[in-house]
């Protein structure tokens, strides 16, 4: 990293604290805890949980090692006005009544219910606040730029390679979500397969997550990400949007996209539609978006009761963020998505079914080829050989229902040896370690690993096991977890809801139970440990699902779209009458 690149990512690092610092000191302290690793947060919550009930410190205690649940008991059991770090942290909880806190905080516990107007109406007039929460309130409603229709459709001869810029909210090495890694997936396939692939960051990552020292150009793997940090970021969203419109530009130019051999690619969410849209309008290229979930639904599934969820289902803010992305996916040229649950959603919003095209989650075709017993995988990685290990490789959010894994287990253990791992990290972890510990398991939680780590976790398993909850977008993503599972030849329980029926249960690559239902979890486990002819027919068919969903065959799928789209001159019809 250059000295001029070190100096830069300091500056913005400074100039962003110091300018939220003095807008608002309580929200800076709490958004500086919340990025504590675990293990510095741990000495201080210690002493802070043994506060008096209902105390600032009690509350920020029970938050900071992620006891949510003893949080919010604590602010419910406070009988006096809260304090303003007590009132940040109640809003990050879900657990604010406004009339209990300053308007601030107040109306930002209103915009994360979803309460969009009473957020804006709360904010003190004339704050910056105010002005920020009306900014993305424009994001969600002020009108699109007019989509590119030409008077006449010319067909070109399809272009000796395409350049695509792809737009990614994060990526590896710093991120490995999984949306970074089916990002990378698709990156090294695409550039193997012949398409000058490359991609960029949102405006000022990874600078705004809290490194320092990023490089403004990554290379893993021979895919480059290119970094867009400046000197500073504007603190109103639409102002960003711009600085990253004209950015990304700028990097597009100088990286070859051009009329006829080139396109922008945007995954969600809508505002890298926003930009890759008028990027691709300057230039003159096509854009693809790629609708990898419902956010607005994921958001709402993020809240911590089913009566939270279906309020912030039913609130202004889903709505409004719904349309918005319904109308992104109309105006682009085409759109990726990655099951049929998504796309029948988008279809239903107005977008033409003609215009979507499925390229789902793939694997690696290495995968395919490793042949690991699960007992030597576990003792690759120090675990007892013995027993039947089943698991899960997962973010750790409450949607992901580890929980009723853990309760599965437990039913189990009174006549089986059963083992469980589960590996990955989460908002919901410390819930997940204090649940395990009440019903008397001995979890092996390795917390978040690498890529490559990872693969041998999913061997160690004689079952992975996918538990998730019903929710709006459990039924409609497509999870990238078990296709390497089933690469891998291990076979699948999973909650018997459609994302995961349409590449699992409908495929014969392993078992279906009802959501939340552990004596069933645990019933299907226990028929995959008494039958392993049966564990081994499903886990076969897995494989060869997985053999027909290869990175470099949907790669290809890729390069069929985008010489496509670069042969004709040609703009989306928008929304269906």
């Amino acid at each position: 990293m250059t000295l001029p690149a070190i100096a830069r990512h300091l500056t913005l690092a400074v100039r962003t604290s110091c300018a939220l610092a003095a807008e608002d000191p309580a929200l800076f302290a709490v958004q500086v805890a919340r990025r504590l690793p675990r293990q510095v947060a741990a000495a201080p919550a210690r002493v802070l949980r043994s506060g008096p009930p209902g105390s600032t410190a009690q509350i920020v205690g029970c938050w900071l090692v992620g006891w949510r649940d003893e949080a919010r008991a604590a602010v419910a059991t406070r009988t006096r006005r809260l304090g303003h770090v007590a009132a940040e942290v109640a809003a990050e909880l879900d657990a604010l009544e406004p009339s209990r806190a300053h308007p601030p905080a107040a109306a930002r516990a209103a915009w994360r219910r979803g309460d969009v107007h009473l957020a804006i109406a709360t904010a003190p007039p004339g704050s910056a606040l105010r002005r920020r929460l009306g900014d993305e309130l424009a994001m969600l409603t002020e009108d699109l730029p007019s989509a590119r229709r030409p008077a006449v459709a010319r067909p070109r001869s399809a272009p000796q390679q395409v350049t695509a810029l792809h737009l990614l909210v994060n990526s590896l090495p710093t991120t490995t979500s999984g949306y970074a890694l089916r990002s990378h997936a698709v990156l090294r396939a695409q550039r193997a397969a012949g398409i000058d692939a490359l991609a960029t960051t949102r405006l000022g990552y990874p600078v705004n997550i809290g490194l320092l020292t990023g490089r403004d150009l990554d290379v893993v793997d021979g895919v480059p990400y290119h970094r867009l940090v400046r000197w500073s970021s504007p603190r109103l969203p639409r102002e960003r949007l711009d600085r990253q419109v004209l950015a990304a530009t700028d990097l597009a130019v100088r990286c070859g996209v051009r009329a006829g051999a080139g396109l922008v690619h945007a995954t969600t969410p809508f505002t890298n539609a926003l930009v890759a849209q008028r990027v691709a309008a300057t230039l003159g290229v096509p854009w693809v978006y790629e609708v990898r979930g419902l956010l607005e639904d994921t958001w709402a599934a993020s809240f911590p009761t089913p009566a939270a969820r279906c309020a912030a289902a039913g609130s202004q803010r889903h709505a409004l963020a719904r349309a918005r992305e319904a109308q992104m996916a109309a105006a682009a040229d085409h759109v990726v998505v990655l099951g049929a649950t998504v796309r029948d959603s988008l279809v239903e919003r107005g977008v033409r079914e003609e215009r979507i095209t499925i390229i789902g989650n793939g694997v690696d075709e290495a995968l395919l080829t490793r042949t690991t017993d699960p007992a030597d995988a576990r003792a690759q990685l120090g675990l007892d050989r013995e027993g039947f290990w089943v698991g899960t490789v997962s973010s750790l959010v409450d949607y992901e229902g580890v929980d009723t894994l853990l309760e599965a287990v437990a039913a189990l253990r009174s006549h089986m040896d059963v083992r469980v791992a589960v590996v990955g990290d989460g908002v919901a972890r410390p819930a997940l370690v204090r649940r395990a510990a009440s019903l008397g398991l001995d979890v092996v939680m390795p917390g978040r690993v690498s890529p490559a780590d990872a693969v041998t976790w999913y061997q160690a398993l004689d079952v992975f096991v996918v538990p998730r909850r019903d929710t709006a977008v459990t039924r409609a993503v497509v999870p990238l977890k078990p296709m390497a599972a089933m690469a891998l030849r291990r076979p699948v329980v999973a909650s018997d809801l459609p994302a995961l029926r349409e590449i699992v249960g409908d495929v014969g690559a392993g078992l279906m139970v009802r959501p939340d239902d552990p004596p069933q979890l645990a019933q299907a486990l226990a028929t995959l440990a008494d039958d392993r002819d049966r564990s081994a027919h499903l886990a076969q068919a897995g494989h060869r699902f997985a053999a027909t969903r290869t990175w470099s065959s949907l790669a290809l799928a890729y390069r069929e779209l985008y010489e496509r789209l670069c042969a004709q001159v040609g703009a989306p019809e928008g929304l269906a009458a």
